[in-house]
């Protein structure tokens, strides 16, 4: 089970959108029959297979084994991840592009940007699993509080100039075997509830 898929399929992605066959994805973080489900969730086992099935037509769910139980065997199955996300790409031509958004400093562009790295990632993620190799990535992820607008302007300055520092002294653009990497930072007001003192 993958930690995290990112689904680019749009007929997936409703599937998975479906409140029944969300709610029987969550439940296959460990191997379940369908009598299993069926009496977790409240709906008879017919149903609970209906929609299995669509769920494993679409990569969601995979069979994890049988069991016998009295006179029956039983298949197993368990989902292809713990969580998942749908990458913009399932939008097809209304998906957003940072491209079209013109002002740089705001919240649609940033939104964009991370549209594009769920989209990016997930579509080289998937092309690396394939070939049983890693992808090489670099997360960084933390929550600053500045005393005021005058620090986090101070902040974005030094910050700046460390990135171009940076850049100019890695980049080479002489070498056609070098591999481009794509840099994002980005920075927003954490949500009310992350930022509260104990």
């Amino acid at each position: 089970m993958l930690d995290v898929e990112v689904i680019a399929d749009p007929a997936a992605a409703v599937i998975a959108l479906d409140p029944i066959r969300n709610r029987l994805l969550a439940e296959l973080t460990e191997p379940a029959s369908a009598a299993t489900l069926a009496s977790r969730i409240g709906i008879s086992r017919q149903k609970v297979n209906y929609h299995l099935r669509a769920l494993q037509e679409h990569r969601l769910v995979a069979e994890a084994g049988e069991r016998q139980w009295g006179g029956l065997r039983e298949r197993l199955l368990l989902a292809t991840a713990a969580s998942y996300v749908v990458s913009p790409s399932a939008m097809g031509p209304v998906a957003t592009d940072p491209g079209r958004t013109h002002d740089r400093l705001s919240a649609s562009y940033l939104i964009a940007l991370a549209a594009r790295a769920v989209r990016e990632v997930g579509d080289l993620w998937a092309t690396a699993r394939a070939k049983d190799k890693r992808l090489a990535t670099l997360s960084i992820d933390t929550t600053i509080r500045f005393r005021s607008p005058a620090e986090r302007a101070a902040f974005t300055r030094d910050l700046s100039d460390a990135v171009t520092a940076l850049a100019a002294r890695y980049h080479d653009e002489t070498d056609p075997q070098a591999r481009g990497y794509r840099l994002m930072v980005a920075a927003y007001p954490a949500p009310q509830e992350e930022t509260k003192c104990p």
